[in-house]
């Protein structure tokens, strides 16, 4: 579908809906909920305002990648297959992706706090209010920029995903 000059038929009233639209549609919809999430973590990253939207909409995007990737292994279990081997990486890295992301953010605290040289949490209660602010808006900038870009290569996965059904 995309890059291909293929285009993308609805299905009019009383048609079934085909596993190739299944598969289009659903990508599509990954797409743009990571897609979404990706570009509003990174704007509220670039102003440094935490938001709990985008936590959501992430939590959404990975809940989303996993009900993608069953419905593609459900369309292969009732015999349908894509066009392209290719389907599979693109509907299935966005899993991976989600869980190096998460094990990324789980990095973000360590390292704000190496980069201060900061040891342990004993020595954080003993900053001043608005140094402990500083540091957990830093922890959370940079959790909050691992996350959007994971969002946003979801979104291109997905995309790519629906041009190799």
């Amino acid at each position: 579908m995309l890059l291909s000059g293929k285009t993308l038929e609805l299905a009019g009233e009383g048609d079934r809906v085909s596993a190739r639209d299944a598969a289009i549609w659903g990508a599509i919809v990954l797409a743009a909920v990571s897609g979404v999430a990706g570009l509003h973590g990174l704007w509220c990253w670039y102003r440094s305002e935490p938001s709990r939207e985008f936590w959501v909409a992430v939590r959404a995007s990975q809940a989303l990648a996993i009900v993608y990737a069953a419905l593609g292994g459900l369309l292969l279990l009732a015999g349908h297959r894509p066009h392209q081997g290719l389907f599979w990486l693109y509907a299935l890295l966005p899993i991976a992706i989600g869980f190096v992301a998460e094990q990324l953010r789980l990095v973000a605290a360590d390292q704000v706090l190496v980069a201060r040289d900061i040891d342990d949490a004993q020595q954080i209660a003993r900053l001043p209010e608005s140094e402990q602010q500083e540091i957990v808006v830093a922890i959370l900038r940079r959790e909050m920029v691992v996350m959007a870009l994971a969002a946003v290569v979801v979104c291109f996965l997905a995309l790519r995903a629906a041009g190799t059904w």
